[in-house]
């Protein structure tokens, strides 16, 4: 249980509650002792009775009433105290299942964007939904019942040795034997929790990717191959749930087959001792009840096992991620004036996972209010330079100074606050058009939420929609056009009126006419603000101060527009070849 011992501060913040709930299990168990002792009594007075005639009827048909009504106080008492105790401690599961998947969210949002790379979303989202769960039935329910068991046992067990020594002594013969069965057992189900786990995270990952790309499976008319692969790995998750389950099933037959055991040595040993005198018939009986109430608390040792080796199974997936340490760390937490002067000095990057350079000692630099335009093949680098500034990774050699100061030393949080970034993919919410500018400034109000859209230039877009700003968009925007979707990220980074916009290739869905009106647009409110715009057009490049031309990661020239076409480099050439082909058409 090495790997549940990340939960031990969740029962240390809650340990009034499981405290509480302890005592009154406890006590829940002692009024349920009482119900056995007084059938016992009742038993043995009613002998008593029969074999003597001295005692008075009136005085017995008394006794028993009082017993009677003792009872079913007793069990009165005990079933409000066991449903007090519920209440304390399922409760406190569920705390911990809140509390628990919010570490895991807040875990999930401080990793690396790298880590994402490397993970898929429905293994993210099993760790923290079916993974948490089975750890919950362990904070919950496997501790509920081993308290409840632990508690009888003591109790009974202790009462029992009082009363009849040698009847005990035989009745718990079986338990030994259980112990090593559980051990047994218990390790195979760890190893066999663990594959389930993992499988189910494969399968929920195939089913995820299989409804966001549900648009590519119907254009490729692949809808049979896909339901196939999900048959077949439906089928090896069945297979190995089976094998799960199979080992499990072991459990309560075998409870009930000691158990059973249990009841015959009472019967035969307790029979025995009655025959001698040695004991009375009202204890005979009160054993023979005292082992059926041991009935259910043993069976569930099983049950309570099993849930505690797939507990330990799925925190160890959990902890594997609460373990991981992010790449970007934020430095600080102080605040910082932004104003948006950057320099890159001999900046280069490489991938380990690909072992690809993406950047190779690239050294530039953009003075306040400026703007520059990075231009390149595919594959050149910009999307990777543009990431360096957001810091979504850090340079692998050199330095990137903002403001004069390095990077790596400014508040993460301050850096990207004043950073509006639109990237090469983007992303919508499924949520209304509103909502989803407004999440470039959550407290926007719907003034600057139409200036922002106007200089987007998506007004006549939206009033087009029935619902207009109230739109709920599809999952990632799938009712919009790319054109649309990007016009729509513009105006969600230009809402919170950052020191620095960054636009990656976010014009190409656009149509040139559309293209300039914005960029016109831009230049109205961006005269303060340092302006990056990647993109394969000369048209957003020849509007900006400043041109970076990369090639493999390098930098190829730098400059301004009129700099570069009396250059006769890459720039010039392919401002004549988009020169002529606009003439064409």
């Amino acid at each position: 249980m090495l790997e549940l011992k990340h939960l031990n501060k969740y029962f240390f913040k809650y340990k009034v509650k499981i405290i509480i709930g302890i005592l009154i299990t406890i006590i829940a168990r002692i009024f349920a002792l009482i119900a056995p002792n007084l059938i016992g009594n009742s038993i043995t007075l009613i002998e008593n009775y029969l074999s003597t005639s001295s005692l008075n009827i009136e005085t017995i048909k008394s006794k028993l009433l009082i017993n009677i009504l003792f009872i079913i106080g007793s069990a009165v008492i005990a079933g409000i105290f066991t449903f007090i105790m519920r209440q304390m401690l399922i409760n406190v599961s569920r705390f911990i299942e809140f509390d628990l998947k919010n570490e895991i969210y807040k875990k999930y949002q401080s990793l690396s964007f790298d880590f994402y790379k490397n993970n898929r979303t429905g293994d993210l989202m099993n760790r923290i939904s079916e993974d948490v769960s089975k750890v919950r039935m362990y904070v919950g329910p496997a501790i509920m019942y081993t308290i409840t068991t632990a508690s009888l046992f003591i109790i009974v067990v202790t009462y029992m040795l009082n009363v009849a020594p040698k009847l005990t002594l035989y009745t718990l013969l079986p338990l030994p034997v259980l112990s090593v069965i559980i051990y047994k057992i218990s390790k195979i189900i760890n190893r066999k929790s663990k594959v389930v786990q993992e499988f189910l995270s494969k399968l929920t990952t195939y089913t995820q990717e299989s409804f966001s790309g549900v648009k590519i499976i119907k254009t490729y008319v692949v809808q049979k191959y896909i339901n196939k692969e999900l048959r077949s790995l439906a089928a090896i998750s069945k297979e190995k749930n089976m094998s799960l389950v199979k080992v499990q099933a072991w459990f309560f037959p075998l409870m009930m087959l000691l158990i059973g055991i249990s009841n015959i040595l009472v019967v035969y040993i307790g029979g025995l001792q009655y025959m001698n005198n040695e004991i009375e018939l009202g204890v005979l009986a009160e054993f023979i009840i005292y082992v059926n109430m041991l009935t259910w608390p043993v069976a569930t040792v099983g049950w309570v096992t099993s849930i505690v080796q797939q507990a330990e199974a799925s925190q160890k997936r959990i902890n594997e991620f609460l373990e991981t340490k992010p790449s970007i760390i934020n430095p600080s937490t102080k605040k910082i004036d932004i104003k948006g002067e950057i320099k890159f000095d001999k900046v280069s990057l490489n991938f380990k996972e690909t072992n690809i350079q993406a950047l190779n000692e690239v050294s530039f630099k953009i003075n306040k209010g400026e703007s520059i335009a990075l231009m390149g093949d595919v594959g050149s680098g910009k999307s990777t330079l543009l990431e360096l500034i957001c810091r979504i990774y850090d340079p692998t050699i050199g330095k990137i100074f903002l403001d004069g100061n390095d990077i790596k030393k400014i508040n993460l949080n301050e850096l990207r606050t004043n950073i509006g970034y639109v990237p090469q993919s983007t992303f919508l919410f499924s949520d209304s058009i509103i909502n989803n500018i407004k999440f470039g400034k959550l407290d926007a109000s719907l003034d600057e939420v139409k200036k922002s859209v106007k200089i987007a230039c998506l007004t006549k877009d939206i009033e087009l929609f029935k619902e207009k700003y109230n739109t709920l968009l599809g999952e990632r925007g799938v009712n919009l056009s790319g054109g649309q979707k990007q016009r729509l990220a513009i105006a969600r980074a230009i809402i919170k009126k950052p020191e620095i916009l960054i636009l990656d290739d976010s014009l190409s869905a656009v149509d040139t006419e559309t293209e300039e009106k914005i960029l016109s647009s831009l230049n109205d409110i961006t005269k303060k603000m340092t302006v990056i715009i990647a993109t394969h057009r000369i048209s957003s490049a020849k509007t900006c101060d400043k041109i970076l031309v990369l090639k493999n990661g390098s930098v190829l020239e730098f400059g301004s527009h009129k700099d570069l076409i009396n250059k006769n480099g890459y720039y010039s050439t392919s401002y004549r070849k988009q020169s002529s082909e606009k003439e064409i058409i």
